[in-house]
Protein backbone atom coordinates (compact mmCIF):
# COMPACT_ATOMS: atom_id res chain seq x y z
CA UNK A 1 0.00 0.00 0.00
CA UNK A 2 1.39 3.60 -0.91
CA UNK A 3 2.52 5.71 1.80
CA UNK A 4 0.60 8.33 3.99
CA UNK A 5 2.89 11.78 4.27
CA UNK A 6 3.01 14.51 6.61
CA UNK A 7 4.57 17.27 5.60
CA UNK A 8 5.78 19.38 7.92
CA UNK A 9 7.75 22.46 8.22
CA UNK A 10 10.78 22.35 10.62
CA UNK A 11 12.30 25.87 11.83
CA UNK A 12 9.78 29.01 11.63
CA UNK A 13 7.68 28.36 8.95
CA UNK A 14 8.25 30.17 5.48
CA UNK A 15 10.63 26.62 4.66
CA UNK A 16 9.09 26.17 1.08
CA UNK A 17 6.24 23.12 2.15
CA UNK A 18 3.98 24.52 -0.61
CA UNK A 19 6.46 23.19 -3.94
CA UNK A 20 6.86 20.17 -2.22
CA UNK A 21 3.25 19.11 -1.63
CA UNK A 22 2.61 20.31 -5.30
CA UNK A 23 5.63 18.40 -6.43
CA UNK A 24 4.40 15.39 -4.65
CA UNK A 25 0.75 16.10 -4.76
CA UNK A 26 0.43 14.63 -8.55
CA UNK A 27 1.01 11.09 -7.05
CA UNK A 28 -1.43 11.25 -4.31
CA UNK A 29 -5.70 10.48 -4.41
CA UNK A 30 -5.72 13.67 -2.12
CA UNK A 31 -4.01 16.61 -0.06
CA UNK A 32 -5.35 17.41 3.07
CA UNK A 33 -4.55 21.05 5.55
CA UNK A 34 -4.98 19.75 8.63
CA UNK A 35 -4.43 23.24 11.00
CA UNK A 36 -3.81 27.07 10.58
CA UNK A 37 -5.58 29.52 8.80
CA UNK A 38 -5.50 32.12 5.91
CA UNK A 39 -3.04 33.85 8.19
CA UNK A 40 -0.13 31.67 6.19
CA UNK A 41 0.17 30.34 2.99
CA UNK A 42 2.15 28.77 0.28
CA UNK A 43 3.80 30.08 -3.16
CA UNK A 44 3.83 27.75 -5.99
CA UNK A 45 5.88 28.52 -9.42
CA UNK A 46 4.89 26.32 -12.26
CA UNK A 47 6.00 27.17 -15.77
CA UNK A 48 7.35 30.61 -14.23
CA UNK A 49 3.13 31.06 -13.23
CA UNK A 50 3.28 32.18 -9.32
CA UNK A 51 0.60 30.97 -7.66
CA UNK A 52 -0.50 31.94 -3.73
CA UNK A 53 -2.52 30.16 -1.82
CA UNK A 54 -4.06 30.67 2.03
CA UNK A 55 -6.39 27.98 3.12
CA UNK A 56 -7.18 25.81 -0.06
CA UNK A 57 -3.95 22.88 -0.04
CA UNK A 58 -1.00 23.13 -2.51
CA UNK A 59 -2.68 19.71 -4.49
CA UNK A 60 -5.55 22.41 -6.16
CA UNK A 61 -3.31 22.37 -9.71
CA UNK A 62 -3.78 19.06 -10.05
CA UNK A 63 -6.99 18.03 -11.88
CA UNK A 64 -7.28 14.87 -10.13
CA UNK A 65 -6.47 15.71 -6.50
CA UNK A 66 -8.90 16.19 -4.44
CA UNK A 67 -8.58 18.93 -1.66
CA UNK A 68 -9.61 18.57 1.94
CA UNK A 69 -9.60 21.46 5.06
CA UNK A 70 -9.57 18.96 8.07
CA UNK A 71 -11.48 20.46 11.49
CA UNK A 72 -8.03 21.44 12.73
CA UNK A 73 -8.37 24.84 10.15
CA UNK A 74 -10.18 27.89 11.11
CA UNK A 75 -11.85 29.40 8.16
CA UNK A 76 -12.84 32.84 7.21
CA UNK A 77 -15.69 32.21 5.05
CA UNK A 78 -15.21 35.53 2.89
CA UNK A 79 -11.26 35.01 2.34
CA UNK A 80 -11.71 31.38 1.58
CA UNK A 81 -14.67 32.14 -0.97
CA UNK A 82 -12.64 35.00 -2.59
CA UNK A 83 -9.62 32.66 -2.74
CA UNK A 84 -11.52 30.07 -4.08
CA UNK A 85 -13.02 32.87 -7.09
CA UNK A 86 -9.21 33.75 -7.83
CA UNK A 87 -8.62 30.15 -8.45
CA UNK A 88 -11.61 29.85 -10.60
CA UNK A 89 -10.59 32.78 -12.44
CA UNK A 90 -7.25 31.39 -13.31
CA UNK A 91 -9.36 28.38 -14.84
CA UNK A 92 -8.92 25.96 -11.95
CA UNK A 93 -11.96 23.99 -10.71
CA UNK A 94 -12.23 24.10 -6.99
CA UNK A 95 -15.62 23.63 -5.65
CA UNK A 96 -16.21 20.08 -6.93
CA UNK A 97 -12.67 19.06 -5.80
CA UNK A 98 -12.81 21.11 -2.47
CA UNK A 99 -14.25 18.72 0.89
CA UNK A 100 -14.01 21.08 3.96
CA UNK A 101 -14.94 19.43 7.66
CA UNK A 102 -18.37 20.72 9.33
CA UNK A 103 -16.42 21.34 12.64
CA UNK A 104 -14.16 23.88 11.03
CA UNK A 105 -14.40 27.23 13.72
CA UNK A 106 -14.92 30.25 11.80
CA UNK A 107 -12.88 33.09 11.70
CA UNK A 108 -15.33 36.07 11.96
CA UNK A 109 -14.78 40.44 11.95
CA UNK A 110 -14.93 40.21 15.50
CA UNK A 111 -12.10 37.55 15.99
CA UNK A 112 -9.87 39.90 13.50
CA UNK A 113 -10.90 42.84 15.34
CA UNK A 114 -10.00 41.23 18.80
CA UNK A 115 -6.55 40.44 17.51
CA UNK A 116 -5.43 43.72 15.87
CA UNK A 117 -6.52 45.73 19.13
CA UNK A 118 -4.72 43.52 21.38
CA UNK A 119 -1.49 44.15 19.33
CA UNK A 120 -1.36 48.01 18.89
CA UNK A 121 -2.41 47.97 22.66
CA UNK A 122 0.95 45.64 23.30
CA UNK A 123 3.02 48.59 21.88
CA UNK A 124 6.82 47.59 21.47
CA UNK A 125 5.72 43.71 23.49
CA UNK A 126 3.24 42.57 20.62
CA UNK A 127 3.76 39.38 19.72
CA UNK A 128 3.96 40.16 16.02
CA UNK A 129 0.65 38.19 14.61
CA UNK A 130 -0.70 38.86 11.08
CA UNK A 131 -3.72 40.38 12.73
CA UNK A 132 -6.22 38.04 10.63
CA UNK A 133 -7.83 36.95 13.87
CA UNK A 134 -6.83 33.24 14.02
CA UNK A 135 -5.62 33.49 17.60
CA UNK A 136 -8.81 34.68 19.00
CA UNK A 137 -10.72 31.83 16.90
CA UNK A 138 -8.62 29.56 18.37
CA UNK A 139 -9.30 30.76 21.81
CA UNK A 140 -13.24 30.40 21.07
CA UNK A 141 -12.51 26.87 19.85
CA UNK A 142 -11.05 26.05 23.29
CA UNK A 143 -13.55 27.99 25.60
CA UNK A 144 -15.85 25.65 23.89
CA UNK A 145 -17.80 29.46 22.10
CA UNK A 146 -17.04 29.23 18.32
CA UNK A 147 -19.23 29.20 15.79
CA UNK A 148 -18.18 26.35 13.61
CA UNK A 149 -19.08 25.88 9.79
CA UNK A 150 -22.79 23.59 10.60
CA UNK A 151 -23.39 26.53 12.61
CA UNK A 152 -23.93 28.56 9.66
CA UNK A 153 -26.72 26.07 8.48
CA UNK A 154 -28.63 25.97 11.50
CA UNK A 155 -31.86 28.23 13.08
CA UNK A 156 -29.60 28.68 16.39
CA UNK A 157 -27.21 30.75 14.27
CA UNK A 158 -28.87 33.86 15.54
CA UNK A 159 -28.84 33.40 19.13
CA UNK A 160 -25.38 31.83 19.09
CA UNK A 161 -23.97 34.37 17.13
CA UNK A 162 -25.83 37.28 19.65
CA UNK A 163 -23.73 35.69 22.75
CA UNK A 164 -20.70 35.69 21.53
CA UNK A 165 -20.86 38.92 19.89
CA UNK A 166 -21.92 40.73 23.30
CA UNK A 167 -18.85 38.64 24.78
CA UNK A 168 -16.68 40.07 22.31
CA UNK A 169 -17.79 44.24 22.49
CA UNK A 170 -17.55 43.82 25.67
CA UNK A 171 -14.08 43.37 25.54
CA UNK A 172 -13.01 45.38 22.61
CA UNK A 173 -14.88 48.34 24.26
CA UNK A 174 -14.09 48.37 27.96
CA UNK A 175 -10.84 46.45 27.36
CA UNK A 176 -9.27 47.78 24.08
CA UNK A 177 -11.07 51.23 23.74
CA UNK A 178 -11.51 49.81 20.37
CA UNK A 179 -15.04 49.82 18.14
CA UNK A 180 -17.47 46.99 18.57
CA UNK A 181 -18.42 45.24 15.81
CA UNK A 182 -22.08 45.48 14.29
CA UNK A 183 -24.36 42.03 14.54
CA UNK A 184 -26.79 42.54 11.87
CA UNK A 185 -23.43 42.64 9.00
CA UNK A 186 -21.98 39.80 10.63
CA UNK A 187 -24.91 37.44 10.91
CA UNK A 188 -26.31 38.32 7.10
CA UNK A 189 -22.22 37.46 6.48
CA UNK A 190 -22.17 34.56 7.73
CA UNK A 191 -25.34 33.21 6.86
CA UNK A 192 -24.99 34.10 3.53
CA UNK A 193 -21.38 32.65 3.66
CA UNK A 194 -23.45 29.31 4.57
CA UNK A 195 -25.72 28.70 1.86
CA UNK A 196 -22.44 29.75 -0.53
CA UNK A 197 -20.08 27.18 1.41
CA UNK A 198 -23.35 24.19 2.02
CA UNK A 199 -21.96 22.43 -1.45
CA UNK A 200 -18.29 21.42 -0.34
CA UNK A 201 -18.92 20.88 3.43
CA UNK A 202 -18.29 17.09 4.23
CA UNK A 203 -17.50 14.15 6.36
CA UNK A 204 -13.80 14.84 5.61
CA UNK A 205 -12.87 12.37 8.90
CA UNK A 206 -14.79 9.53 6.82
CA UNK A 207 -13.57 10.72 3.49
CA UNK A 208 -9.95 9.72 4.52
CA UNK A 209 -10.35 6.85 5.99
CA UNK A 210 -12.47 5.39 2.86
CA UNK A 211 -9.64 6.61 0.88
CA UNK A 212 -7.23 4.90 3.22
CA UNK A 213 -8.92 1.07 2.71
CA UNK A 214 -8.77 1.77 -1.16
CA UNK A 215 -5.26 2.15 -0.98
CA UNK A 216 -5.77 5.76 -2.37
CA UNK A 217 -2.27 7.89 -0.90
CA UNK A 218 -2.57 11.09 0.96
CA UNK A 219 -0.72 13.91 2.10
CA UNK A 220 -0.99 15.67 5.25
CA UNK A 221 -0.34 19.65 4.57
CA UNK A 222 0.80 21.78 7.43
CA UNK A 223 1.41 25.72 8.05
CA UNK A 224 3.67 27.60 9.91
CA UNK A 225 6.61 25.68 11.28
CA UNK A 226 7.48 23.79 14.34
CA UNK A 227 9.22 25.90 16.12
CA UNK A 228 5.45 28.10 15.84
CA UNK A 229 3.79 25.63 17.55
CA UNK A 230 1.91 26.86 20.21
CA UNK A 231 3.02 24.18 22.75
CA UNK A 232 6.44 23.32 20.83
CA UNK A 233 7.58 26.26 19.73
CA UNK A 234 9.23 29.75 21.47
CA UNK A 235 6.38 30.62 23.39
CA UNK A 236 5.12 33.31 23.37
CA UNK A 237 6.28 34.08 20.49
CA UNK A 238 4.43 31.68 18.45
CA UNK A 239 0.92 30.81 16.19
CA UNK A 240 -2.01 29.46 18.25
CA UNK A 241 -2.48 25.88 16.78
CA UNK A 242 -0.24 22.39 17.38
CA UNK A 243 2.06 22.35 13.65
CA UNK A 244 3.96 19.57 14.41
CA UNK A 245 3.04 16.16 12.67
CA UNK A 246 1.23 14.44 15.34
CA UNK A 247 -1.95 17.35 14.81
CA UNK A 248 -2.57 16.02 11.68
CA UNK A 249 -4.41 13.17 13.39
CA UNK A 250 -7.09 15.28 15.26
CA UNK A 251 -6.95 17.85 13.09
CA UNK A 252 -8.18 15.83 10.12
CA UNK A 253 -9.76 13.42 12.42
CA UNK A 254 -8.36 10.48 11.83
CA UNK A 255 -5.97 8.23 13.54
CA UNK A 256 -2.38 8.33 14.76
CA UNK A 257 -2.34 5.07 12.20
CA UNK A 258 -2.59 6.73 8.73
CA UNK A 259 0.33 8.53 9.28
CA UNK A 260 3.53 6.70 7.62
CA UNK A 261 6.12 9.35 6.69
CA UNK A 262 6.99 12.35 7.95
CA UNK A 263 8.89 14.64 5.69
CA UNK A 264 10.64 17.11 7.15
CA UNK A 265 10.85 20.66 5.34
CA UNK A 266 14.04 22.45 5.97
CA UNK A 267 15.30 25.65 4.54
CA UNK A 268 19.06 25.82 3.63
CA UNK A 269 19.46 28.47 6.45
CA UNK A 270 16.98 29.56 8.71
CA UNK A 271 14.38 32.54 8.24
CA UNK A 272 12.21 34.14 11.02
CA UNK A 273 9.10 36.43 10.41
CA UNK A 274 7.46 38.62 13.62
CA UNK A 275 8.73 38.81 16.97
CA UNK A 276 10.81 36.52 19.43
CA UNK A 277 14.73 35.54 19.68
CA UNK A 278 16.36 33.89 16.37
CA UNK A 279 20.17 32.92 17.65
CA UNK A 280 22.07 32.65 14.20
CA UNK A 281 20.12 35.89 13.04
CA UNK A 282 22.32 37.57 10.98
CA UNK A 283 22.94 41.57 10.98
CA UNK A 284 25.24 42.47 8.01
CA UNK A 285 25.20 42.19 4.72
CA UNK A 286 25.49 38.75 4.52
CA UNK A 287 22.18 38.69 5.97
CA UNK A 288 21.02 40.97 4.03
CA UNK A 289 22.46 38.94 0.68
CA UNK A 290 20.16 35.40 1.57
CA UNK A 291 17.02 38.02 2.12
CA UNK A 292 17.56 39.23 -1.33
CA UNK A 293 18.62 36.02 -3.14
CA UNK A 294 15.82 34.10 -1.35
CA UNK A 295 12.88 36.86 -2.23
CA UNK A 296 12.37 36.39 1.34
CA UNK A 297 9.21 38.41 1.91
CA UNK A 298 5.80 36.58 3.35
CA UNK A 299 3.66 35.31 0.60
CA UNK A 300 0.51 36.77 2.46
CA UNK A 301 1.77 39.16 4.80
CA UNK A 302 4.39 40.95 2.39
CA UNK A 303 6.18 41.11 5.61
CA UNK A 304 9.88 41.08 5.13
CA UNK A 305 11.59 37.53 6.88
CA UNK A 306 14.72 37.63 9.48
CA UNK A 307 17.31 35.66 7.97
CA UNK A 308 20.76 33.60 9.82
CA UNK A 309 22.38 30.91 9.51
CA UNK A 310 21.46 26.83 9.33
CA UNK A 311 20.39 25.88 13.01
CA UNK A 312 21.28 22.42 14.00
CA UNK A 313 20.25 22.39 17.39
CA UNK A 314 16.73 23.92 16.71
CA UNK A 315 16.34 21.22 13.69
CA UNK A 316 17.47 18.54 16.11
CA UNK A 317 15.02 19.68 18.81
CA UNK A 318 12.31 19.89 15.75
CA UNK A 319 13.14 16.52 14.42
CA UNK A 320 12.73 14.71 17.76
CA UNK A 321 9.50 16.66 18.54
CA UNK A 322 7.94 15.14 14.86
CA UNK A 323 9.68 12.06 14.13
CA UNK A 324 11.01 12.96 11.06
CA UNK A 325 12.17 10.48 8.30
CA UNK A 326 13.59 12.51 5.94
CA UNK A 327 14.09 15.91 5.01
CA UNK A 328 13.11 18.24 1.83
CA UNK A 329 15.93 20.08 1.94
CA UNK A 330 15.18 23.83 0.48
CA UNK A 331 16.83 26.82 -1.57
CA UNK A 332 20.17 25.34 -1.83
CA UNK A 333 20.58 27.51 -4.76
CA UNK A 334 20.64 30.68 -2.59
CA UNK A 335 23.63 29.53 -0.72
CA UNK A 336 25.84 29.81 -4.42
CA UNK A 337 28.22 32.31 -4.65
CA UNK A 338 29.52 32.57 -1.25
CA UNK A 339 33.11 32.13 0.47
CA UNK A 340 32.14 30.61 3.43
CA UNK A 341 28.90 28.77 5.15
CA UNK A 342 28.29 28.63 8.50
CA UNK A 343 26.70 26.24 10.59
CA UNK A 344 25.41 26.38 13.94
CA UNK A 345 25.95 23.21 15.49
CA UNK A 346 25.79 23.89 19.69
CA UNK A 347 24.77 27.11 21.49
CA UNK A 348 27.03 28.62 24.60
CA UNK A 349 23.67 28.83 26.93
CA UNK A 350 23.93 29.92 30.73
CA UNK A 351 27.30 28.88 31.49
CA UNK A 352 27.46 25.28 29.36
CA UNK A 353 27.21 24.17 25.75
CA UNK A 354 24.00 22.59 24.83
CA UNK A 355 22.73 20.77 21.31
CA UNK A 356 18.86 21.24 21.73
CA UNK A 357 16.59 24.12 21.70
CA UNK A 358 15.09 24.89 24.65
CA UNK A 359 12.15 25.75 25.48
CA UNK A 360 10.38 29.26 26.25
CA UNK A 361 11.37 32.52 24.24
CA UNK A 362 13.61 33.88 27.44
CA UNK A 363 15.55 30.61 27.75
CA UNK A 364 16.04 30.77 23.62
CA UNK A 365 17.03 34.61 23.74
CA UNK A 366 20.14 33.67 25.81
CA UNK A 367 21.45 30.78 23.50
CA UNK A 368 24.63 32.29 21.61
CA UNK A 369 25.59 29.85 18.64
CA UNK A 370 28.81 27.74 18.14
CA UNK A 371 29.35 27.70 14.26
CA UNK A 372 31.35 25.30 12.31
CA UNK A 373 32.59 27.06 9.11
CA UNK A 374 32.80 25.11 5.72
CA UNK A 375 33.85 26.45 1.98
CA UNK A 376 30.84 27.59 0.02
CA UNK A 377 30.69 27.69 -4.03
CA UNK A 378 30.58 29.86 -6.65
CA UNK A 379 29.03 28.05 -9.38
CA UNK A 380 25.16 28.33 -9.40
CA UNK A 381 23.24 25.37 -8.52
CA UNK A 382 19.74 26.66 -9.68
CA UNK A 383 17.57 24.11 -11.52
CA UNK A 384 20.41 21.16 -11.00
CA UNK A 385 18.21 18.02 -11.17
CA UNK A 386 20.95 15.37 -10.00
CA UNK A 387 23.15 15.16 -7.17
CA UNK A 388 26.04 14.53 -8.88
CA UNK A 389 26.16 17.50 -10.87
CA UNK A 390 26.58 19.98 -7.50
CA UNK A 391 29.19 21.53 -6.84
CA UNK A 392 31.29 18.97 -4.25
CA UNK A 393 31.49 21.49 -1.47
CA UNK A 394 27.37 21.63 -1.62
CA UNK A 395 27.55 17.96 -1.83
CA UNK A 396 29.59 18.19 1.00
CA UNK A 397 27.82 20.63 2.79
CA UNK A 398 24.74 18.48 2.39
CA UNK A 399 26.21 15.61 3.51
CA UNK A 400 27.43 17.19 6.90
CA UNK A 401 24.03 18.47 7.31
CA UNK A 402 22.75 14.64 7.45
CA UNK A 403 25.65 13.78 9.90
CA UNK A 404 24.53 16.33 12.30
CA UNK A 405 20.83 15.80 12.53
CA UNK A 406 20.67 12.07 12.01
CA UNK A 407 18.31 12.57 9.61
CA UNK A 408 18.23 11.31 5.81
CA UNK A 409 17.81 14.04 2.95
CA UNK A 410 15.21 13.09 0.40
CA UNK A 411 15.04 15.73 -1.56
CA UNK A 412 16.94 18.59 -2.44
CA UNK A 413 15.51 22.23 -3.88
CA UNK A 414 17.62 24.28 -6.23
CA UNK A 415 15.14 26.72 -7.55
CA UNK A 416 11.84 28.05 -7.38
CA UNK A 417 9.98 25.61 -10.38
CA UNK A 418 8.36 22.41 -9.25
CA UNK A 419 10.28 20.56 -11.29
CA UNK A 420 13.77 22.10 -9.81
CA UNK A 421 13.77 19.09 -7.62
CA UNK A 422 16.69 16.24 -6.66
CA UNK A 423 15.11 13.64 -5.97
CA UNK A 424 17.46 10.98 -3.27
CA UNK A 425 14.81 9.04 -1.47
CA UNK A 426 10.68 8.86 -2.31
CA UNK A 427 9.12 9.74 0.70
CA UNK A 428 5.13 7.64 -0.97
CA UNK A 429 7.63 4.51 -1.10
Amino acid sequence: MPRNVVVIGTQWGDEGKGKIVDWLAEQVHGVVRFQGGHNAGHTLVINGKKTVLRLIPSGILHPHTTCYLGNGVVVSPNDLLKEIGELEAAGVEVRSRLKIAHACPVVAPYHVAIDQAREAKRGDEKIGTTGRGIGPTYEDKVARRAIRLHDLLEPTLEAKLREVLEYHNFILKNYLNAPEVDFQKTFDMLLKAGKDMEPMLADVSHALVEARRHGKPLLFEGAQGTLLDVDNGTYPYVTSSNCVSGAAGPGAGVGAKMIDYVLGITKAYTTRVGSGPFPTELFDDVGAGLAKRGNEFGSVTGRPRRCGWLDVPALKRSFEINGVDGIAFMKLDVLSGMDEIRICTAYEFRGETIDRLPYGAAAVADCKPVYEVMPGWKESVFGVRKFEQLPMNAQSYLKRVEALTGVPIALISTGFERDDTILMQHPLN
